[in-house]
């Protein structure tokens, strides 16, 4: 062997050596797998970070969105419900994870759902490849209301009867109580009708729990002179004294030459309570078929006092008119199942709403002075042939009674005293315009010759026969009654069917925002289905 194969198997063996050597040393082991496990622990602590990160990211973006669901979904509040989301996660400082709010909503409910987005970049993650971590949310609240009581106010005046405009309400306010009341088998819905012309004829039902004081018997007029008192609030007291509005003719003109004129009777379409059964108010109901037989039957006829309408609806929606309510049941006019009602304001469980209905504006309202309501007049009527005298006590001499109709003065009334009969007021009224009684029977009789000295006896004799409320007040006492009734959550809907300008204005700022109709023709039985369309999740029990 030379020299140099023997120094290469050296170097061979050597090397040999030294890797088996190397193969079963164990030195420096525990560093390696050290350094192994620590790059381990590094990125599960690093992801750790990233997940307690996007976690807590996550709980304050959820919490927010829970916070503002319920805010947002309470009927209470009246701000928009997607502004009140958005001002939460504001405050919040949470802005950057609200997607979307969406918003279904009804008369009596209201659903509102809160999409999230958590977009957290990750710090550590991204070594395996993950830069960000996101995760959707929802946040979702609904408020349900599921009794209602409401108020029907329709306007049935005079002018309602041309132009199809009685009919075509009818037909609208017959499907729009059909549909809400047909499903309603848990007796959660009542209804009011409250029909108002120049008055409203709450009928005798009513007049039998109110205290209503100069009441004349009059048959089918139960109408009542509201004292200015009970204006710009909700509630009706029971015992406060009130009126009977008159069966009287203040509107209709005479003729006043100096001559005697032998029209005389009033006209029943020109008098402030028209006698008419028809038109009389329905307090808190459900029954479908005496509520649609009503509806169907109602009478156009009369003035416009939409401010009375209005204060007769919100006070049968007033919880301080329970004890009325529960007498009317005692009495069998209201149904037991009725009993309790009106509900509390705050009841989170009910919804009050009112539906008031005009094709006019106010009309100047007239009504009695207390003196000359009920009680003995100085008026003499014929027995046999139905002429009329007065006895003027004032006037000098022994002639005393005025007999019109032979322009002279008598002493005694014509027909003598045991031929005639003495008239009541009430009865004056029911036989006699109030407009032929101040000439006939004391202008011409105290004026005598002067025109002048008649006309003033006139217009005197007028003022002391009857008050007059200018339309500029009646439309103040229905905005302080609007303003009264939404304080208390009241939902007022307004519909002006056909209406003059005025009219519009008053329904409009009468109503609740975003609940104004102004409609014509067909479109009332529309804007009766719009409303009923906001009240159909009433037949839902929670």
């Amino acid at each position: 062997m030379s020299k140099s194969q023997e120094n290469t198997n050296t170097a061979l063996h050597r090397m040999a050596r030294r890797v088996r050597y190397f193969r079963q040393s164990q030195d420096g082991s525990l560093i390696v797998f050290g350094l192994f496990i620590l790059v381990i622990m590094l990125m599960i602590g690093g992801m750790s970070v990233d997940l307690m990160r996007h976690e807590a990211a996550r709980t304050q973006c959820q919490n927010t969105a829970d916070r503002a669901s319920l805010a947002a979904a309470a009927m209470r509040q009246t701000l928009e419900p997607e502004d009140v989301v958005t001002d939460y996660f504001e405050k919040a400082g949470a802005s950057d994870c609200l997607v979307d709010t969406v918003v279904d909503e009804g008369l009596n409910y209201r659903n509102v759902r809160v999409d999230t987005r958590v977009d957290v970049p990750s710090m550590f993650m991204q070594m395996l490849g993950v830069d960000e971590l996101v995760t959707p949310g929802v946040g979702a609240a609904e408020e349900r209301i599921t009794n209602v009581e409401i108020s029907l106010v329709l306007d049935i005046s005079g002018s309602m009867g041309s132009n199809s405009k009685i009919q075509n309400m009818r037909d609208a306010a017959e499907e729009f109580v059909r549909e809400i009341l047909e499903d309603d088998l848990e007796n959660r819905i009542s209804v009011s009708l409250v029909p108002y012309n120049g008055q409203v004829n709450i009928g005798p039902d009513l007049t039998d729990v109110f205290n209503i004081t100069h009441q004349h018997g009059y048959p089918d007029v139960y109408c009542v002179d509201l004292p200015p008192s009970v204006h710009g609030s909700t509630f009706m007291s029971p015992t406060l004294p009130m009126p009977q509005t008159g069966y009287v003719d203040t509107f209709t003109n005479t003729s006043t030459t100096n001559g005697y004129v032998n029209t005389q009777a009033p006209n029943p379409a020109n008098v402030w309570c028209p006698a008419t059964s028809a038109n009389f108010v329905q307090a808190l109901s459900n029954d479908l078929e005496d509520i649609e037989d009503r509806i169907e039957n109602l009478t156009a006829i009369g003035a416009t006092s939409i401010d009375a309408g209005l204060r007769w609806g919100v006070a049968l929606l007033d919880p301080l008119a329970r004890p009325t309510v529960d007498a009317l049941a005692d009495l069998g006019h209201v149904p037991d199942h009725f009993r309790g009602r009106p509900l509390e304001w705050d009841d989170p469980e009910v919804l009050k709403v009112v539906v008031l209905m005009t094709d006019g504006e106010h009309f100047v309202e007239e009504r009695l002075n207390d003196d000359y309501r009920v009680g003995p007049s100085p008026i003499f009527r014929r027995n046999s042939d139905g002429r009329y005298s007065i006895h003027h006590p004032g006037v000098s001499g022994s002639n005393k009674y005025w007999v019109p109709h032979r322009n002279e003065w008598r002493s005694a009334p014509w027909g003598g005293t045991s031929g005639s009969t003495r008239l009541d007021w009430a009865d004056v009224w029911g036989q006699l315009r109030m407009k032929w009684v101040a000439w006939q029977l004391y202008a011409r009789a105290l004026g005598g010759g002067s025109s002048s000295w008649r006309s003033y006896y006139y217009n005197e004799m007028m003022s002391e026969f009857r008050s007059q409320t200018p339309t500029t007040t009646m439309d103040d006492r229905l905005q302080e009654t609007c303003d009264a009734a939404k304080l208390n959550n009241v939902r007022i809907f307004g519909i002006a069917f056909e209406a003059p300008s005025n009219g519009r204005t008053q329904i409009q700022n009468c109503a609740s925002p975003g609940l104004y109709y102004d409609v014509n023709g067909l479109q009332i039985t529309t804007a009766f289905r719009q409303i009923r369309s906001q009240i159909s999740q009433l037949r839902l029990t929670q």
